[in-house]
């Protein structure tokens, strides 16, 4: 190989070899920091200044939830401001859904949320059925259009017993593929997926454009998932320590097109557990 063609070689195999580094070294979570408000239920009611000012100091910029009991949505919204903290994201309850959704768009809507979730609905325990999922097809796609034409998205929190066998594949599969995209999409919920017994890369990679948000929530180890929708507290744990391979996760999530992600800690350990999942995401590489 004539020298000027060998020195290039190397120079290229160099190069590429630099930038593979810097990639391997760059943050993997690159997002804002984002908390789902029912990680501090037994705070709130106690003091809701207090209790922001605490999210704020563990570095999150972003919350999901709604206005405390007792206080307006505008209200709670000045407050997060204050503290630099917008609230990208709110619930609704099915029922609510069902019957008000215009009520639902206007309470969100003075929150500054621009996303909608919905994280139940209503079956017996355990018993997911078809007939079930119907109705929820119906209830999210009327209530869809409705908050799309207000400018926001709905979105759909899966809880793991969606995941009934049925046809060739679940009955959460039914739900993505009878829900207009227009107007329904979709929150994984990364503990109930794998709860129920899903992938949630493959998941994610089988329904590119339906996901637009994310709880960041592991389950403990060795711990064996149901189609109940229900596990003890001290099975949600820090992430990193449990069965979700968060690495391969974030990327799919990427990929897929999240744009907002939420830790979520429903163990009775919070104010342990996230400030360790956020080092956790912040060391990822």
């Amino acid at each position: 190989m004539p020298l000027i063609r060998k020195n290039l070689f190397y120079s290229l195999a160099l190069l590429a070899l630099l930038s593979a580094c810097v990639q391997a070294q760059q943050p993997l979570y690159s997002f804002p920091l984002g908390i789902q408000a029912y990680t501090f239920r037994n705070h709130w009611p106690k003091n809701v200044p207090a209790t922001l000012d605490s999210i704020r100091a563990m570095g999150f910029t972003e919350l999901e939830g709604g206005a405390p009991k007792g206080m307006t949505p505008e209200a709670f919204r000045q407050l997060c401001a204050e503290r630099g903290i917008r609230i990208p994201s709110t619930g609704a309850s099915f029922e609510e859904l069902e019957t008000s959704p215009e009520l639902v768009a206007q309470r969100a809507k003075a929150l500054g949320a621009s996303f909608v979730m919905c994280a139940w609905i209503p079956h017996q325990g355990g018993q997911f059925s078809l007939d079930d999922a119907k109705k929820a097809v119906a209830v999210f796609n009327r209530a869809g259009k409705i908050l799309h034409d207000q400018g926001l998205t709905f979105c759909y929190h899966d809880h793991g017993y969606e995941f009934q066998p049925y046809d060739k594949g679940t009955l959460f599969d039914y739900l993505v593929q009878q829900t207009d995209p227009k107007w329904v999409s979709f929150e994984m919920d990364l503990l109930w997926t794998l709860h129920g017994g899903a992938d949630p890369v493959k998941l994610l990679k089988k329904y590119p454009g339906r996901w637009k948000l994310m709880h960041l929530k592991d389950l403990k180890k060795g711990v064996p998932g149901d189609l109940s929708g229900h596990t003890p507290a001290e099975n949600d744990v820090v992430l990193g320590t449990g069965q979700a391979n968060m690495r391969q996760v974030l990327k799919a999530a990427k990929k897929a097109g999240i744009q907002h992600y939420f830790i979520e800690d429903e163990s009775e350990r919070e104010m342990v557990h996230v400030p360790l999942s956020v080092a956790y995401l912040k060391g990822l590489r």
